[in-house]
């Protein structure tokens, strides 16, 4: 019989686009507060994160814009699929984004889901958007980076 894979870390879901979007400052993890049928829709890996942020209200992290999909076999107890889900913080974690979100004009994005031990955890990040030029430079030293590894791989074939 195969092993399972107890390793720690497997990914559910990325936002591949917060990085082209923003600069990460700073990288957390997280809980997330969630009923039955969402987690068995996360471990399915529906979850998409497009336009998702994380605001702070009254002490509590709140993540918003995150669509877990309906769980198929969910029937009537089947959850709400855009509903604001609570991110589980310590509370000088969440004071300390706080103060960071209202001082620099940053804001808070999740960068992806993933399994930690058998509990379903939020990667957020501390970022502060690009500008279109930063977008342009990002993608400019990328594709170098790909000239560069080429141009090694195909001396070292000669």
């Amino acid at each position: 019989m195969a092993k399972k894979n107890t390793s720690g870390n497997d990914v559910l879901a990325s936002n591949r686009k917060a990085s082209h979007d923003y600069a990460i400052l700073e990288k957390l993890e997280a809980g997330i507060k969630l009923t039955g049928t969402e987690v068995k829709s996360c471990r399915a890996r529906g979850i998409s994160m497009a336009d998702a942020y994380v605001r702070i209200e009254n002490g509590q992290a709140w993540l918003l814009n995150v669509h877990i999909a309906a769980y198929d076999h969910g029937g009537l107890f089947n959850h709400d699929t855009k509903r604001q889900k609570q991110l589980l913080l310590h509370k000088s974690e969440i004071l300390r984004l706080a103060q960071q979100i209202s001082q620099k004009g940053c804001t808070v994005v999740p960068l992806g889901f993933y399994l930690k031990h058998g509990l379903i955890k939020v990667s957020l990040g501390l970022c502060k958007g690009k500008t279109f030029e930063d977008k342009r430079d990002t993608l400019r030293k990328k594709q170098a980076d790909m000239d560069t590894k080429r141009a090694v791989s195909e001396a070292m074939k000669r």
